[in-house]
């Protein structure tokens, strides 16, 4: 009866390991999925004046981790570059 407790505990304790860290992918990919839907409308509001950033996994996950600052930085570096 005690290593069936025991046993319970661990798998619990497990679980509980695990979900924080899928937490912190699912939110990752919320967020790089925003930010690849705010550079998608960026770019559809750019086009008339030829303005565009590129689409792709890294513009995304900047737009994704950093957020508005990050969008910023890239219409930035777009002027710069």
């Amino acid at each position: 009866m005690l290593a069936w407790v025991a046993g319970v505990l661990i798998v619990l304790a497990l679980g509980k390991a695990l979900i924080l860290p899928m937490k912190v992918v699912f939110r990752l990919l919320i967020n790089c999925l925003l930010g690849g839907l705010v550079i998608l409308l960026i770019n559809l509001l750019g086009q008339p004046f030829g303005f565009f950033i590129p689409l792709n996994i890294i513009s995304a996950l900047v737009a994704g981790i950093l957020g508005l600052p990050g969008i910023i930085l890239m219409v930035i570096l777009k002027y710069l570059l």
